[in-house]
């Protein structure tokens, strides 16, 4: 990320310009996939420029799965929020979202499960670990506005149906997998 000459240096901008460019290459390559000098190729930045903002890869690679981690959370909440205050029509859009999700090109399942299967790492998967619990929080809720019996239980169910349905569309293709989640997860929720 060459800066003009005459120019000043963001270093917020630099730092979010990396972030992005990193999520980007570990998405599809995986975090072992990688390594750091091939990485600050790909990315454009010196391995200097690199570690002034990330102490190093694994700083690099917990920013970026916190960041995507956020960035999830709040689409699939928003999406919710969107849909009313329905509980059905909330997890209907959970799930429509998802579908959309699977359907784009560059999907590649859910990179913090991705991670965590990958890097063994105690932080990485406490990191993954924190994911799953937002998704949690958010499908329990959905439970309890629909005075399921036991929300906690259903909420624990969706969240095994969300995150098993994104792991047979990455492995197994996309067709039809949304749709079919959608529809188990409506009827979970109907008769719990």
């Amino acid at each position: 990320m060459p800066v003009p000459k005459g120019s000043t240096v963001d270093p917020a901008r630099t730092r979010a310009a990396i972030l992005d460019a990193a999520t980007r290459v570990f998405y599809e390559r995986g975090l072992d996939g990688v390594g750091v000098a091939e990485l600050c190729g790909l990315i454009g930045v010196s391995k200097e420029t690199l570690y002034r903002h990330f102490e190093n890869k694994d700083a690099l690679v917990d920013a970026v799965l916190e960041r995507r981690s956020e960035r999830v959370t709040r689409w699939l909440a928003d999406a919710a929020e969107a849909a009313g205050d329905s509980p059905a029509a909330r997890l209907a859009a959970v799930f429509d979202a998802l579908r959309e999700w699977y359907s784009e090109p560059t999907f590649r399942g859910c990179a913090l499960v991705n991670a965590a299967a990958q890097h063994h790492a105690p932080r990485v998967r406490a990191i993954t670990s924190r994911h799953l619990h937002k998704h949690l929080a958010l499908l329990t809720d959905i439970a309890r506005r629909a005075r399921c019996a036991d929300p906690d239980a259903v909420g624990r169910q969706l969240l095994m149906l969300l995150e098993g349905a994104t792991i047979v569309a990455d492995q197994h293709g996309a067709d039809a997998v949304g749709d079919h989640a959608r529809t188990a997860a409506l009827a979970l929720l109907s008769g719990a």
